[in-house]
């Protein structure tokens, strides 16, 4: 996982949230709309809305919005209803692209991404095509001011995690997807300052788009803005992941 910097993506994904926090608000609202479908309202007995509610929180959406996202779902006010859909395929140079999405319309959301794929030299594929290139882990991002590297790696050894990388001023803590949430929790009972705690697709290769690198950037960039779309996760080599290389 040396050349994957999931910190240096969520630096430069920070100065877009701040610019369109608007947007980010509405997807975190579907997600908080789908989790209360799947285990209700009450967060208690609900771990999906307990993650996606402290998601919300770290991107410092009020609480008001929160409540209602939550009223809508749970059926106190009226609400739409959204379809969990993950899309896979490629952008220029062969570079593997997945994205999930969450929507009302899965017939607008299908041709939205295939339009931005088409124009910026990809193609939708079928489920599969490119999702076996990943591994589905937990990330934890540390403050590194608390504890040094050494004490840092014992720690999240300790408490069930599977690796740890020093990534400029933070840690990356790696965990099975399904110890997420237990590892973080007893990262946060030493003291030490979790910043965030999400599933990520990891890639097992990464390519280099070379001379595609700004055409692979931009259609990433736009993917990320649709409403519809929630996460896109891709193996592209791209300027901010090569701060770990």
């Amino acid at each position: 996982m040396s050349g994957h910097s999931k910190w240096a993506n969520i630096k430069q994904k920070k100065g877009k949230t701040d610019a369109a926090r608007g947007s980010i608000f509405t997807k975190i609202g579907r997600e908080l709309a789908v989790a209360v479908k799947q285990g209700g309202s009450d967060p208690a007995n609900n771990s999906r809305l307990r993650d996606v509610i402290a998601k919300a929180k770290q991107n410092n959406m009020p609480n008001d919005n929160i409540t209602r996202s939550i009223k809508k779902a749970s059926g106190e006010l009226s609400g739409i209803n959204y379809e969990e859909i993950t899309y896979e395929g490629y952008a220029a140079a062969g570079v593997a692209i997945i994205i999930e999405a969450l929507t009302d319309n899965r017939n607008r959301t299908a041709g939205e991404l295939r339009h931005l794929l088409d124009k910026y030299g990809g193609a939708l594929g079928q489920t599969g095509c490119v999702s076996f290139m990943f591994k589905k882990k937990g990330v934890i991002i540390v403050d590194k001011t608390d504890l040094s590297e050494d004490d840092m790696m014992m720690l999240a050894l300790d408490s069930g995690a599977d690796d740890v990388i020093d990534s400029d001023d933070v840690y990356e803590v790696y965990t099975s997807a399904q110890k997420l949430n237990e590892v973080a929790e007893k990262i946060k009972e030493a003291k030490v300052t979790v910043l965030t705690a999400n599933i990520d697709m990891i890639p097992d290769i990464q390519v280099d788009p070379k001379e595609h690198v700004v055409q692979v950037s931009k259609l990433i960039d736009l993917l990320e803005e649709l409403d519809d779309v929630q996460n896109v996760y891709h193996n592209a080599i791209l300027p901010e992941d090569n701060t770990d290389n």
